[in-house]
């Protein structure tokens, strides 16, 4: 219920009434200062407040009792010796900053109808729990927050691209493969492919490009599919066998070092989405140079993007989705979803971050013009917002949804939501 008291306070809602601290001095509340999201430090910072007659300029601390300062030892604290003022639901003790200043206090009510909408809010069970306004918002106010939650998917994806350049020292190029390798992982093998990628140095399996055997020798080796404890006895046949002799090989000339079996996945997938099948499909995108980083920053359009990472599989892989496990006959290519989904999580993402490392805003908004040009995803997240009012046109809105569902909704922060600030605005009855 503290961040009820923090959303009173940001937002100025505690009424007309004149504030005062507990000493009846008058409180004019000039700015309320900006909200400390972090978790360290006043909760807003740079507040502007008249108390007194008096302007202070300076930190504001919120909590539902004075004795909660203590109880988080904020009295020993020197970030704390520039909070102005101290704003609670119940005043029960006097408090004082570590050098010794002992801060004026204010008590603030929660409007009624704020913390009933806010509990039946939380409390609700439906997803998402805030369908009852949905159909009452202006469409403006739905349509910028969900533009909002794109920019804010993207950024989060580029924290991953940004994450991969410091670990890399700057390489684009490996950056690109290593992003490319995690999303053929199309969720479920999504880390494993992400520590299989890491563990490709182009250095080495670069050599062997033009050899497709070869590079699928050196991709299903390193994922540690290779190893006799991989395969069952009696469907090590002769392929597998040329392949595990061929990648001993690459092992001794390069002192490689796979990873562990047990990080693939293969439980509930469907076949065309086992590991062997994927490897192999990069194996062939990666041998046929189909796929590099001035290819990708070329690409424009979905089906250009299509065309780029389209790929299928070739002789044994044709008829088999593991080792000695023959299957009907096909080249296995990506669908066109699945290619959908390597533009949006692949490629969408590097042109974001890659225009915003070059400070090249026309790259970036290429970004935004691919998802709006590929069909919504269909899930149970998207469906739920349908039904409750609002149906996604595009993978930019689709991707706005799935992010509201896992940074608000999933951890209950209505309260920086404009869906949320909208029911709780709502009136009861």
């Amino acid at each position: 219920m503290e961040y009820l008291l923090h959303y009173v306070w940001q937002h100025r809602l505690y009424g007309t009434t004149l504030l005062r601290t507990e000493k009846g001095e008058p409180i004019e509340v000039l700015d309320p200062g900006v909200h400390n999201l972090s978790n360290s430090g006043p909760d807003f910072f740079n507040a502007k407040l008249k108390i007194g007659g008096q302007t202070w300029a300076g930190n504001v601390e919120i909590h539902l009792r004075s004795s909660d300062w203590y109880r988080h030892h904020h009295e020993a604290d020197a970030a704390y010796n520039n909070v102005v003022l101290h704003v609670v639901e119940t005043i029960d003790d006097e408090v004082r900053t570590l050098d010794g200043k002992v801060l004026p206090q204010v008590a603030l009510s929660i409007p009624a109808d704020l913390r009933a909408n806010y509990e039946e809010l939380r409390a609700e069970e439906t997803y998402p729990p805030c369908y009852r306004v949905i159909p009452h918002m202006p469409s403006i106010v739905s349509r910028a927050w969900m533009g909002r939650l794109a920019v804010e998917r993207l950024e989060e994806k580029i924290q991953r691209v940004d994450n991969y350049l410091q670990r890399t020292g700057g390489d684009w190029e490996r950056v690109f493969f290593i992003t490319l390798a995690r999303n053929f992982g199309f969720g479920t093998n999504a880390q494993a492919f992400e520590q299989w990628a890491f563990g490709i140095e182009p250095s080495q399996v670069g050599k062997h490009r033009d050899n497709l055997f070869q590079v699928e020798a050196f991709f299903l080796g390193q994922a540690g599919l290779l190893d006799d404890d991989a395969v069952k006895p009696e469907r090590r046949d002769d392929y597998f066998r040329s392949l595990q002799t061929e990648y001993a090989f690459l092992r001794s000339k390069f002192n490689l070092e796979p990873v562990a079996r047990k990080v693939w996945k293969f439980g509930r997938l469907r076949p065309q989405n086992f590991p062997f099948v994927r490897l192999v499909q990069l194996a062939r995108l990666y041998s046929t140079q189909k796929i590099n980083l001035s290819g990708l920053l070329e690409t424009e359009s979905v089906k250009a993007f299509h065309d780029l990472f389209r790929i299928g599989v070739e002789g044994y892989w044709r008829n088999h989705y593991a080792f000695g496990e023959p299957s009907a006959e096909g080249d296995k290519t990506l669908g066109e979803r699945s290619l959908d989904l390597l533009v949006i999580n692949t490629a969408a993402p590097l042109l974001f971050a890659y225009g915003r490392h070059r400070l090249d805003e026309e790259m970036a908004g290429r970004a935004f013009n691919l998802l709006e040009e590929i069909a919504p995803e269909h899930n149970y997240v998207t469906r739920s917002w349908a039904r409750a009012g609002i149906k996604a046109a595009n993978a930019a809105d689709s991707q706005a949804m799935l992010h509201l569902r896992t940074t608000y909704c999933d951890r209950k922060d209505c309260l920086r939501c404009r869906f949320g600030a909208e029911y709780l605005r709502s009136p009861r009855g």
